[in-house]
């Protein structure tokens, strides 16, 4: 390592060895580690929001999700590294907002360039805890719909399209895939996951990896080299080591859900997706923050007894699996909130310290880093990592470690060179494209699952064209009833479609109740609508599973002239060129749907397929 040469007050020259594009990267990161103070350094470690202001503007006001002003962040508190929330209108706006904080970040003292990451934000989710609504990009079925495709190829291209749309307006880390397996049902997080099964969830995790990285067949079909580079968006995998067996179901963004626990003993089974991804070159992990109970697993060296803390305090499963046993030099960067308490939406939320909340919060921090991690998410907080430094409780030398691997990161992706600055226009023309908006619909109809279809009749599907047809639970039906007539009511019509969410215990208001978590069971007046309008008129019931579902009152009720599908995420045109048969219907399950609450309450949260005489098996669907 070289030492820091330069004042603390002074730009580094424009020839040194760090700027020069042709120099090998370690030389680079060498070279700019050894010119950076310790606050430096220290702003490298944390990652946490940024808003996009009033017509691609920087945001400089904090906002209801407790985000502080850009300015703050970059010169004052040295960071480069942030999540963005939700999207302008435009992607034009998004490219402008882009260009100008990579402008603010330049004018500091060694010019280090933003690296902007988020969450999904190509699907039908709209929980600013999780993903983010498409807004102006191409809209795709939930991870859960490309898993029921099983279609690796169609992943990739899902993950190659949105990785281009990230590209235009300057996203160069994808804070995805989730490759937890959905075990527990009631779980909040089962819809960005890939399902229930590992060896699903690992190939199709890997795909995706290889489409936003372009490393694969997609990306080199297209002329790029297949390597990581300039023209990749790297991808952090979570939520290592599988985030999936939450006790009762309950989700560690809350107290009462900070618990994961093993009674079936299958650790090892949630951490095979994790490997698949590993294999396929996933650039950064993050763990979740769920606190393992009596957790006997081996680490490498035998079985022994997990440290009851949140995984992103956990040095025996960041350090010593992650990183020895499996061999990790990338990124490891913590969920959000692990340190402080925050205001989100007009409430007080706790850090998810869980095991650790007598802690104060620098001495989270320091165990946070003796557990491996390099980055802290949702924090801003550079301050105690210096007085940690300079209390001779964490070293310089640690410091850099971490330091060294995002800067790495930085330059590989050529964030210091041309890939540093965005063309607006492009972006424009890029973002939302009619080739990719359409590759979107047809992949939402594709991964549409029918579980149940009458023997014949109207509701008999595929639907026939020509057909009278009431529509309740959808306001988007604005194409898709090409050959069909739109009627008001039940007793005017051939066929009814009912449009269902997955059902779920309303935990807000504010920011909890983003999360559908609770009961599946649908209220008594949903199930009695639906015998209703079909004791009327022949029925077909649309359910949007972002988990799964008590079906078998829905499936009663419509009797034996109804029919039941599935959705994870279409339109109501995509999911109408599915059922009238214009794109095929050709999803699978990606995981059992039980029978009843009892069964799900009876199941082990870290068993998959577990509970008893299931509705339908992980792999159903009918061929139309």
């Amino acid at each position: 390592m070289t030492a820091r040469t330069g004042a603390a007050d002074t730009p580094a020259p424009a020839d040194a060895p760090y700027r020069d594009a042709s120099r090998p990267v370690a030389e680079r990161v060498d070279d700019l580690l050894g010119r950076m103070t310790l606050e430096e350094k220290a702003g490298q470690l944390f990652q946490t929001m940024i808003e996009v202001g009033e017509a691609g503007a920087l945001s400089e006001g904090p906002s209801a999700m407790g985000v502080p002003a850009t300015t703050d962040m970059v010169v004052k508190r040295q960071m480069t590294h942030f999540n963005v929330l939700m999207a302008p209108p435009t992607a034009r706006e998004f490219a402008l907002w882009h260009n100008r904080l990579q402008e603010l970040a330049a004018s500091t003292r060694l010019g280090i360039p933003v690296t902007v990451s988020t969450d999904p934000r190509h699907a039908f989710t709209d929980n600013p805890g999780t993903a983010l609504l498409s807004g102006p990009f191409s809209q795709w079925p939930e991870t859960l719909g490309l898993a029921a495709t099983r279609d690796e190829r169609l992943v990739e291209e899902h993950a190659d399209a949105a990785r281009r749309e990230y590209l235009a307006v300057g996203i160069r880390t994808a804070l995805h895939p989730q490759v937890d397996l959905a075990t527990e049902p009631r779980w909040a997080r089962a819809n960005g996951t890939f399902g229930e099964d590992a060896e699903l969830t690992g190939r199709m995790g890997a795909a995706y990896v290889r489409g936003f990285q372009a490393t694969g067949d997609v990306a080199r079909e297209a002329g790029l080299p297949g390597t990581f580079g300039e023209r990749s968006v790297s991808t952090m995998t979570k939520h290592f080591p599988g985030g999936g067996p939450q006790q009762d179901g309950e989700d560690p963004h809350f107290a009462y859900g900070r618990e994961q626990v093993y009674p079936g003993g299958r650790f090892a089974e949630h951490l095979e997706p994790f490997k698949a991804l590993l294999s396929a070159g996933t650039r950064q992990m993050m763990p979740y923050y769920g606190m393992p109970v009596d957790l006997e697993a081996d680490l490498g060296d035998g079985p022994e007894t997990v440290e009851p803390v949140g995984f992103g305090f956990n040095r025996q499963i960041l350090t010593r699996l992650l990183r020895d046993e499996l061999g990790f030099d990338g990124v490891v960067c913590t969920d959000w909130g692990l340190v402080s308490d925050a205001d989100i939406m007009g409430q007080t939320f706790p850090a998810r310290a869980w095991g650790v909340e007598h802690l104060a919060p620098v001495d989270r921090l320091e165990k946070i880093l003796a557990a491996g991690a390099d980055q802290l998410g949702g924090e801003a907080c550079p301050e105690l990592v210096v007085e940690l430094v300079r209390a001779g409780r964490v070293t310089e030398a640690r410091v850099d470690e971490s330091v060294a691997r995002l800067l790495r990161e930085k330059f590989e992706l050529g964030l210091f060179d041309d890939a540093r600055y965005v063309d607006p226009d492009a972006a424009a023309s890029v973002v939302g494209h009619a080739d990719l908006v359409a590759a979107g619909r047809r992949a939402q109809s594709r991964s549409v699952t029918p579980l149940a279809s009458a023997a014949d009749g109207a509701a008999h599907l595929p639907l026939a064209r020509g057909l009278r047809v009431f529509v309740e639970g959808a306001a988007d039906v604005v194409d898709g009833l090409e050959g069909a007539t739109l009627v008001a009511s039940p007793g005017e019509a051939d066929v009814a479609l009912l449009r269902l969410k997955a059902p779920y215990e309303d935990r807000g208001p504010g920011f909890e109740g983003f999360f559908h978590a609770g009961s599946l069971d649908f209220p008594a007046e949903v199930v009695a609508r639906v015998a209703e309008v079909a004791a009327q008129v022949p029925t077909v019931v649309d359910v949007y599973l972002d988990r799964p579902a008590i079906l078998a009152p829905v499936l009663e009720s419509l009797g034996e002239s109804g029919s039941l599908v599935a959705n994870f995420g279409a339109s109501t045109p995509a999911l109408l060129d599915a059922l009238t048969g214009a794109v095929p219907a050709e999803g699978r399950l990606p995981f059992d749907l039980p029978r009843s609450t009892a069964a799900v309450e009876a199941s082990r949260e870290d068993v998959p397929f577990d509970t008893a005489d299931p509705l339908f098996r992980f792999g159903h669907g009918l061929t139309l």
